[in-house]
């Protein structure tokens, strides 16, 4: 067996070191995709916190330290934890809870990182509790990315209201008609409404930041709420009152996940330059600015953002508010678009139908079957709740788990990948992880008034993941138990082979190390084999993008037979095809031939006996196996080139 070096290979799916865009220019495309979802909070989470005080008039001691509740979580959740920490843990430029996860799952020699097989490495119990966390994280963004369209535009819309009381019966319609026609043209892709999100989010900082100097004027005294005091003051006073408070609190920063999502667009200096420089003060004047409407009009905690605006001002705001969370639902859709396809290339989820909706941007996708799933939930939830007021009791807790989650996977990236003293991560991580806990105890007081919504969602796709993860590596194990090792095949292929017709045929098989059960079947019934056999593996690895010189890995069997290992990241195209116009270049003249593709069709048997599946697991397991894009159309294989074999796996 040889090898064949392969350090000239041409790049074949897309760079591997991304380069971001720096300056004004990229800091206000980061505006307009990275901050709509915490740029939107200021229309309804103080008064959210207000509605939790339980007075229909809260006091001024209560707005001015709920004020600066909001104004030191957004300091030191925001700004410090995620903007100047956790923005510096990119996985090869990628950012979110599975590229986090990811990143952790590796081990680290020197500065490189090398993968880890989660199926036989000694680390195996490690590995797979970083795997669940980051599966418990994803499967709570789906929850939500189902939530936040519908509080985002129901929050607009309520508007509508203050401007004319009548119109209160055309909310619900109109949410229902913006969000169904949100949905319905994901399918064109954001490459051009991207264009006009970052101008529109500017504008809208440049508002809200406008009305909070307003407010701040008729009411300096809030001013106060920067003393820390304040926030110490209003917690102590009513201690069980501020607990329940201090969840609707978190409604402020529920966009951050999202910040940390989104990383592999931009890069970390745009994001830190539009947080800094206009996301971060816009929001701490617009806070301040409904504190001091409160202060001097009580009788406005009822929807102190809309209320802040001079009268004539209203409807055009309603108009801005309702573009500015069009664009926030619209940044979430798109980021469960991009952990779907991360899921999906890790084994956590089935191959689905994978559109590019640009030539240029990778990562602008459209996934049919999640949007119209994600849309379904999201009508479902307005009809359900109705209000945001309402919808407020739901939304959070998903977060606050994903927020727990990454602090926790943090610790192993502070503590293993930079180096950092032992004692600065466990302080770290002991700070932003109480933090963290308290959010989520606050919000899980909220479980059974409707925060039971996204954590049913959760724990539904984390069951899914989990099963056919589970699933998918009892399959592999039991074809690497029917398999023939190599030596062993080609001693005897001549007794076996009666016949070797032209041109190549192209095995794609799970098994590196051995046969796959699908050729030798073939062998077993045809008796004839291509005059040259490509065993081709695709290895998913936990990095976004491979390098080329580090993709394909060629083994020479010997008989004509040729094994080819292609690693992915899990932001890469599986492009067969493709990779073999890479192999072609190694020196592989052959490929140029008649190709033919062998993809096998597996029917899974449930073993009566010793089954390694639970019955639930198996069940969901085989669904989606059965649901799943057939391999072919995931592969970009020719159809009039494929062959399906067909066989039973027992598992």
């Amino acid at each position: 067996m040889t090898d064949i070096p392969h350090t000239d290979l041409v790049e074949a799916h897309g760079a591997h070191s991304k380069r971001h865009p720096l300056g004004v220019a990229a800091a206000v495309g980061a505006l307009g995709i990275v901050f709509g979802d915490i740029g939107t909070s200021p229309l309804y989470a103080l008064q959210a916190a207000l509605q939790a005080t339980g007075h229909a008039l809260p006091q001024g001691f209560e707005v001015t330290g709920i004020v600066s509740l909001i104004f030191w979580a957004l300091t030191f959740v925001v700004s410090i934890k995620y903007v100047a920490i956790v923005l510096r843990a990119d996985n090869d430029g990628e950012g979110g809870i599975l590229a986090l996860a990811s990143l952790v799952m590796g081990k680290c020699q020197g500065k490189k990182l090398v993968d880890a097989d989660d199926s036989t490495s000694p680390q195996k119990l490690r590995l797979t509790f970083f795997l669940v966390l980051g599966v418990l994280g994803a499967a709570l963004l789906y929850g939500d990315g189902a939530i936040t369209p519908a509080i985002s535009v129901l929050s607009a819309m309520e508007g509508l209201k203050v401007q004319a009381p009548s119109l209160e019966t055309w909310v619900i319609p109109g949410t229902l008609a913006i969000l169904i026609a949100l949905f319905a043209v994901q399918r064109r892709g954001t490459g051009h409404l991207g264009k006009m999100f970052g101008p529109i989010m500017s504008l809208w900082f440049a508002v809200i930041a406008l009305l909070g100097l307003y407010g701040i004027a008729q009411a300096p005294q809030i001013l106060m709420a920067l003393n820390p005091l304040s926030a110490i003051r209003f917690l102590l006073a009513e201690p069980e009152v501020a607990f329940v408070v201090f969840g609707a609190i978190f409604l402020a920063l529920t966009g951050a996940e999202a910040l940390y999502a989104d990383l592999g667009h931009f890069g970390a200096k745009p994001i830190r330059l539009a947080w800094f420089a206009v996301a971060y003060p816009a929001l701490i004047l617009n806070y301040m600015g409904q504190g001091a409407l409160l202060l001097n009009h009580p009788d406005a905690a009822d929807n102190p953002f809309f209320k802040l605006a001079p009268e004539l001002a209203v409807l055009p705001l309603v108009v801005l508010a309702t573009l500015a969370t069009v664009i926030a639902s619209q940044a979430l859709i798109s980021g469960v678009f991009s952990l779907t396809r991360q899921a999906i290339t890790m084994r956590l989820l089935p191959r689905m139908t994978i559109i590019s909706t640009s030539g240029e941007a990778y990562g602008q996708i459209y996934v049919g079957l999640v949007n119209w799933l994600l849309m379904l939930a999201t009508l479902l939830i307005v009809l359900g709740f109705h209000s945001s007021a309402n919808l407020a009791s739901a939304y959070g807790i998903a977060v606050s788990g994903t927020m727990l989650v990454t602090t926790l996977l943090l610790y192993r990236v502070m503590a293993v990948f930079w180096n950092w003293p032992g004692w600065v991560a466990l302080g770290l991580t002991a700070a932003f992880g109480l933090i963290d806990f308290g959010f989520l105890s606050a919000n899980a007081m909220k479980l059974f008034d409707g925060g039971w919504l996204p954590l049913a969602i959760g724990g539904f796709v984390a069951f899914l993941m989990i099963a056919f993860r589970e699933g998918t590596l009892a399959v592999q194990q039991r074809l690497a138990e029917h398999s023939i090792p190599f030596n062993k095949f080609l001693s005897s292929i001549n007794d076996l082979t009666l016949l070797r017709l032209p041109g190549t045929g192209v095995f794609v098989t799970r098994l590196e190390k051995a046969v796959s059960p699908m050729l030798a079947h073939q062998i077993e019934h045809n008796r004839v084999l291509h005059e040259h056999i490509i065993l081709l593996t695709l290895e998913p690895t936990k990095r976004p993008r491979v390098r080329a010189s580090e993709r394909l890995t060629i083994r020479d069997l010997g008989n004509g037979i040729w094994s080819v290992k292609v690693k992915l990241g899990f932001m890469q195209r599986p492009d067969i095809p493709t990779a073999l116009r890479g192999c072609s270049k190694l020196g592989l003249k052959f490929l140029h031939d008649d190709l033919h593709y062998y993809i096998a069709h597996e029917s899974l048997v449930r073993r009566s006996q010793g089954e390694r599946l639970p019955g639930i697991f198996w069940f969901a397991f085989h669904f989606m196996h059965r649901m799943g894009l057939r391999a072919a159309d995931y592969f970009n294989l020719p159809p009039r080139k494929v062959i399906e074999v067909g066989f039973r796996v027992e598992i």
